[in-house]
């Protein structure tokens, strides 16, 4: 009897946490990418800019890989791209406004010539290697978005990418139920949803109440108004941009990120901007104050963002003045609470009106509660489940809401990054791992920052760093100067003459201790001032700084 095909799934990130999403489909010597995100610092990670996957797997099977799929535009699905780009060139399939947003990446980052970038849209059905990818219509807080459906020889894979079921999208493109319904009632092997909201009964709403509170807002405003939000949410920013026209005001763009999301989508015909609403800023700050509308990034409290040095004062060209209205359009992502929170504060400081997620219809998500996560389930009948893109809990909450749903628990897969998904027509299992985790990225070194480093950086901002400086002579093993101590961030050296002048004699009799034992290896002698160093700073503050000795010889 002929061996049964097989079919892997492969997640090299995007599960059991936020971000960075990044699914390998494998048939035979065939792989398939679907997304390649990164993910932002979480707060122990000193330094770094952005977290990236790990893609040992695909480079070790570099000639496997025949292209990579994207579902949408957002970073945590496309920001690794121009990282990995540069270990791995092969074609990358998006809808236009995807691939639009992916080149203005490749650009800032110098890639963008080598990329071989195919458009798709929805409904379309490409060819890649053995795999038939079809691209089907989604809502989500992007335009263009898409779940694939990838036809193998062992079955049909649904990944729905990121969604939300919404009846009434600002652009009329409703989610394509009936290519949905039709895959189903054909039969799916697997189904991998989006579990981001998983823990939110109901529905989630639809993005025009959003307009709606905008229009209520901007009807009551006597003054300036300034709406920060994501940049990437092309629909609230078309609902902005309406509404001020309807109202008649001008509307001015803050924030590089924004002008760059607001260039790409209006060239693309994503953004309808009515003629002359658009004004440069030093414009509007010539405007009445009743007649702009200023559209800024920051909603998350980022440091370096426009609402951010607006409200700490610090931004060049707009300061917030007593009256002006400003509505936060965004909810914060978990770990930015304290952020945004200070950042309210500093604006009702100010004299602001702050409209903001907890008090009112200001912000929906564009992901699936659990009534649509169950629509979804339903449509599709899949005969597996694996749930996506959500940290341990929620993929675990998920799976119940699949066996409520009648899939029976042993189809039910919740797995980790780099577990390895196999499946015939008629079985699944894990097989196995392989490599995956996070390549930290810090200025321009990608991946040379990892846990030691890390660990260093923590250990400096804790306890500070404390430099010991010797001069000995070779011949005779003798001190001929020093020992100096260096301090920084341990204690206020001024104030601690007495403690520096202790240490500085613990270090001498430690050193001398080496020479009475014959102990002549540099190594040998700068582990034992940092022991005794170490030990006598501990009881001394129940500190414990990093201790770098350096030795001169001559």
């Amino acid at each position: 009897m002929a061996k049964e095909p097989k079919l892997a799934l492969i997640p090299l990130g995007g599960l059991g946490e936020i971000g960075k999403n990044i699914m390998a489909v494998r048939f035979g010597e065939n792989i398939l990418v679907i997304d390649c995100g990164l993910m932002f610092p979480e707060e122990g990670m000193l330094g770094i800019d952005v977290v990236i996957p790990d893609i040992t797997y695909l480079l070790e099977n570099k000639d496997a890989v025949r292209g990579i799929v994207l579902t949408h535009g957002h970073e945590d699905h496309i920001g690794a791209l121009p990282y990995v780009l540069k270990q791995l060139n092969v074609p990358i399939y998006g809808t236009r406004l995807t691939l639009g947003l992916l080149q203005g990446k490749l650009k800032e980052q110098g890639v963008a010539g080598e990329a071989n970038l195919e458009v798709v849209k929805p409904r379309d059905t490409v060819t890649i290697g053995p795999f038939k990818v079809e691209f089907i219509r989604v809502s989500h807080s992007i335009p263009d978005a898409v779940a694939v459906a990838v036809h193998t020889p062992v079955g049909v894979i649904v990944h729905t990418g990121d969604f939300k079921i919404d009846q009434t999208p600002v652009d009329g493109e409703v989610t394509d139920f009936y290519r949905l319904a039709q895959l189903g009632e054909r039969g799916v092997l697997v189904l991998l949803s989006d579990s981001t909201n998983v823990e939110r009964p109901g529905y989630t709403m639809s993005e025009r109440m959003v307009g709606a509170t905008f229009d209520e807002t901007f009807r009551q405003a006597k003054e300036r108004i300034i709406i920060a939000t994501f940049a990437s949410n092309v629909h609230r920013l078309q609902q902005a941009i309406t509404t001020a026209h309807r109202y008649d005001r001008k509307v001015a763009v803050i924030g590089r990120s924004m002008i760059n999301v607001i260039n790409i989508a209006h060239e693309l015909g994503y953004l309808h901007i009515p003629e002359g609403t658009l004004v440069e800023l030093e414009e509007a700050n010539r405007l009445p104050k009743n007649k702009v509308v200023f559209l800024c990034t920051g909603s998350q409290g980022e440091p370096m963002s426009a609402l951010t040095r607006m409200a700490l004062g610090d931004h060049r060209q707009v300061e917030i003045l007593p009256g002006d209205t400003i509505i936060i359009s965004a909810t914060p992502i978990p770990g930015n609470e304290k952020l945004v929170a200070r950042i309210i504060d500093q604006l009702f400081k100010q004299g602001a009106h702050v409209i903001y997620e907890a008090v009112s219809g200001i912000h929906v998500s564009g992901h699936p509660s659990q009534e649509e996560l169950k629509l979804m389930i339903n449509l599709v009948k899949p005969r597996f489940f694996v749930p996506v893109h959500g940290e341990y809990r929620m993929l675990i909450k998920h799976a119940e809401l699949a066996r409520t749903m009648g899939i029976p628990a042993e189809h039910i897969f919740v797995a980790e990054n780099g577990q390895v998904l196999e499946f015939t027509r008629r079985s699944g299992r894990i097989a196995g791992r392989v490599t995956a985790g996070r390549v930290l990225v810090d200025g321009l070194g990608v991946g040379d920052v990892g846990n030691i480093v890390l660990r260093d950086r923590r250990q400096l901002s804790q306890d500070g760093i404390l430099i010991v400086v010797v001069t000995i002579n070779r011949e005779l093993g003798q001190v001929m100067a020093g020992p100096d101590i260096v301090s920084r961030g341990f204690v206020y050296v001024r104030e601690s003459e007495q403690l520096m002048e202790e240490a500085r004699q613990r270090v001498k009799e430690a050193l001398e201790k080496c020479n009475d034992r014959g102990l002549s290896e540099w190594a040998a002698i700068k582990s034992q001032v940092r022991d005794v160093l170490g030990k006598f700073l501990y009881e001394k503050t129940r500190r414990r700084p990093m201790i770098l000795p350096i030795i001169m010889e001559v």
